[in-house]
């Protein structure tokens, strides 16, 4: 049964766009973005709250922004920190990095100081490029940079739209430079050479299990996870996208950001995720395609103006990041009359590795392997195949994946081993996969609860308690007991109409008919909110360190 994995079942089910495999990149991201922008230069390749900027025009602040970082100092493999929210600004910043031959370091604009001085000092970053609002939380950070890039979101504005917006005291100092001091450059006229073995990005993981580790991303996987994504879900010059998701996290970063700028289509931008510009947006200007997160699919099923939109004329809707609710999909199936196409992907994948085709979408499961991805699933312990429909632990190969983790030996040891002669990596994700090849998420390895030696895994208890209509949102953990080994406890959100009326005991008497008994819950404590990560996701780590400090 474990032949199934090497024979690939999922390639029946591949759209007819899709080839099946992908051939290893030549080049550098930059050497595309060339032959792009120069190709599309009159087209509109961004809009900003009403204001276009044109490949031409950005192509030219890249250059300039390269040149400018050049002048400072900067050299080929110099990491820079970038710090800001979605915006044309980014777009330029990230490319000119690349152009100049550095490495992108993206952080999360919601990140504390002593967040940012974790990943800039980790990193080795010599530079930051900050959003103006931000900068005082990057000085707090302390650490100690070469120079520093002050980006203004305002100037990126339509004209009347800026005298609205009160700006902030342009920053003075040592090595504290205007944005736009670095565009009055003369533009670099070749991007610095660079393989696809050199490194492009250094992302960090969302620290859901522990402290950030730094991702190598090259430009051969940032090419190679273009590829893959494009030859499922293909955007063209005809192509409208809305660029809400984060750019600072893979998903934005490499979908949207590379995926829509390197294919001619034109990004709807948004800095902030507002539900009714989204809305708005996608019907005004007749959007194509859409990539969303289930936090956000959960707000769209119940907003009043969602019917505004015929989510079925679209091309793509999409859902990623984190597992989709069947009872999130099902509401919005049933609000919208479109199947959310579920997708999965790490920072170490480079984005995605799996999606639901497009035309035979299966609910519950997050797709099938793109093309070049070889995928296995593993027994945790020996790393040898389980049998097709056995639950185990993905393993994943292809030229998306990361080459490692930044200066984590330990690590890459722990996190790579060699199987029918490929190096997979292992996911620490527990799935399993059926006969046709489309795959299933069951939880995290390390958020697995060992009750009396048998198996809890919290998300099912959690879509358990989602199905309840008067449940929100649910988070649960183990609880370590001497005596079980640690048995789970729930945190739920109830619905406002239903707070202070819903009792632990209904949840269980629900809960007893969908769960076997050693699966049910010790405890049920009811929150205002759950602690979320900056993507949207139940942070199951900062409810288990309540549990471990006594707080719980």
């Amino acid at each position: 049964m474990t032949e199934a994995y090497w024979e690939r079942p999922w390639l029946r089910f591949y759209p007819p766009s899709a080839s099946k495999e992908v051939a290893p990149p030549e080049g550098s991201v930059t050497a595309y973005v060339a032959e792009a922008f120069r190709r599309w230069a009159g087209r509109t390749a961004l809009l900003y709250y009403g204001r276009a900027f044109r490949y031409g025009e950005l192509y030219e602040g890249v250059r300039r922004f390269a040149a400018g970082l050049q002048a400072l100092g900067l050299e080929p493999g110099d990491r820079v920190g970038l710090y800001l929210a979605n915006s044309p600004q980014f777009a330029i910043a990230y490319l000119g990095i690349l152009w100049a031959g550095g490495v992108v370091v993206p952080v999360s604009p919601l990140y504390t100081s002593h967040e940012l001085r974790h990943q800039l000092a980790d990193s080795g970053a010599r530079f930051l490029v900050v959003q103006d609002a931000l900068l005082e939380n990057a000085q707090r950070a302390g650490v100690d940079l070469e120079g520093v890039v002050v980006v203004s979101l305002k100037e990126a504005l339509p004209a009347w739209q800026r005298l609205l917006v009160r700006g902030l005291p342009v920053p003075k100092g040592p090595g504290v430079y205007p944005f736009a001091h670095l565009l009055r450059a003369e533009p670099m006229a070749a991007p610095v050479s660079r393989g696809p073995e050199d490194l492009a990005a250094l992302p960090y993981t969302g620290g859901t299990t522990g402290l950030p580790k730094g991702v190598e991303i090259t430009h051969g996987n940032l090419l190679a996870a273009h590829r893959m994504i494009q030859s499922f879900n293909p955007f063209t010059e005809r192509s409208t996208v809305l660029a809400f998701l984060p750019f600072y996290h893979i998903y934005g970063q490499v979908v949207l950001l590379l995926g829509g700028l390197l294919s001619g289509a034109r990004l709807l931008l948004f800095s902030t995720p507002d539900p009714d510009w989204i809305l708005e947006a996608l019907v005004r200007y007749r959007a194509t395609h859409f990539f969303g997160v289930p936090s956000l699919y959960e707000v769209l099923r119940d907003h009043p103006r969602t019917h505004w939109v015929n989510w079925r004329r679209l091309e793509v809707v999409l859902s990623g990041a984190d597992t989709l609710h069947e009872a999130t999909a099902e509401a919005f199936f049933r609000r919208t009359g479109r199947e959310v196409a579920e997708g999965y992907g790490m920072t170490e994948t480079t984005s995605a590795s799996h999606v639901n085709p497009r035309d035979r979408v299966k609910r519950g499961s997050f797709g099938v392997p793109l093309p070049g991805v070889q995928a296995l699933v593993v027994d945790p312990d020996t790393l040898r195949p389980v049998p097709v429909g056995e639950v185990g632990e993905l393993a994943l190969s292809g030229p998306n994946v990361t080459r490692g983790y930044w200066k984590r030996e330990e690590e890459n040891a722990r996190s790579f081993f060699a199987e029918g002669g490929f190096r997979f990596f292992r996911t620490g994700d527990l799935v399993r996969m059926d006969e046709e090849g489309y795959f299933y998420f069951y939880d995290r390895a390390k958020d697995m609860i060992k009750y009396k030696g048998r198996p809890v895994f919290p998300r099912e208890i959690e879509e358990a308690l989602r199905a309840h209509p008067l449940v929100k949102a649910a988070g649960v953990v183990g609880v370590p007991d001497p005596k079980v080994g640690a048995y789970p406890k729930a945190y739920v959100v109830l619905e406002p109409e239903a707070r202070g009326k819903v009792t632990e005991e209904e949840l269980l008497a629900f809960l007893r008919e969908r769960l076997a008994p050693y699966k049910l819950p010790r405890e049920i404590e009811f929150r205002g909110e759950l602690p979320k990560t900056d993507v949207g996701k139940v942070s199951r780590r900062e409810l288990r360190e309540e549990v471990e400090g006594g707080a719980a």
